[in-house]
């Protein structure tokens, strides 16, 4: 196991090292599905059945995009599954609820949603549009890629070995999924008959910086507290949202690189 921020990094870069090609470019090969985004949802009076096939089809762009990228790389991908549920249920990981949010669970490798989340998103945190929604869903599924690489087990057994940095590690691990989420983004934009404006970009981006700690903890009475951070600033979120969209890399996307140094 790695005892130092080096030696971990080192471990992080073989980990990733197949999937960085062609100079850690990812070669995408040409995707049959039009993208999911720029077709129009099925006429429904039910909302909730709007947002369904929506979400749904959001998933399997990001299947379509991983599976590619593994495929490429002479691995393959095992697809998450997408649970939708209504204020609680069971998962792996222990009881999921509404008030935590979208979460992904390691142990069944099931991505747990509430569909009330996005409705929240809009109203509360201000960040309407459907690639806010696209790109909740794909951070999720950058932690699937993360469970898959084993990058969320060694970092289990860091925080085990360096309790001091247990939380710093955390943030690691959602902001690297941010940036994995951008990194699908960056392809997913130039597949054939994707109609992905700017201002798509800015849903996304804007999503970023609403769902910081600072920006969540903001929305409460008292002071923001660094030192509970789980997710890692707003603008931290953003920008490697962002990385991983203009590099198109997942070498890009070594957050751990930026963990304070080991204390005495």
């Amino acid at each position: 196991m790695p005892t130092s921020r080096c030696e971990w990094m080192r471990t992080f870069v073989q980990t990733v090292a197949w999937l960085a090609l062609s100079g850690c470019a990812i070669t995408f090969f040409a995707l049959s599905a039009p993208y999911l985004l720029s077709e129009p949802l099925p006429r429904t009076n039910d909302s909730d059945e709007a947002q369904v096939h929506f979400m749904r089809r959001v998933l399997a762009g990001t299947e379509d995009v991983w599976d590619d990228v593994f495929r490429a790389a002479g691995r393959r991908y095992e697809m998450p599954t997408l649970v939708l549920f209504t204020k609680v249920t069971r998962s792996a990981c222990g009881l999921a609820q509404a008030v935590t949010g979208p979460f992904y669970c390691p142990e069944d490798r099931k991505i747990y949603l509430d569909l009330s989340f996005f409705d929240q998103l809009k109203r509360e945190y201000h960040a309407p549009g459907d690639f806010a929604q696209a790109y909740v869903i794909a951070h999720e599924v950058g932690h699937h890629v993360q469970t898959i690489l084993g990058i969320e087990y060694k970092v289990r057994d860091l925080q085990k070995a360096d309790e001091q940095r247990a939380n710093h590690l955390n943030v690691a691990v959602e902001l690297q999924a941010d940036c994995l989420a951008g990194v699908w983004a960056s392809f997913e934009r130039k597949r054939p008959g994707v109609r992905l404006t700017p201002e798509d970009i800015e849903e996304a981006l804007r999503a970023t910086r609403a769902l910081g700690d600072d920006m969540i903890q903001g929305l409460e009475p008292g002071t923001v507290v660094l030192d509970a951070f789980s997710h890692g600033t707003g603008e931290q979120r953003s920008y490697w949202f962002k990385r991983g969209l203009d590099s198109g890399k997942i070498a890009a996307c070594n957050t751990f690189s930026q963990l304070p140094a080991r204390g005495p």
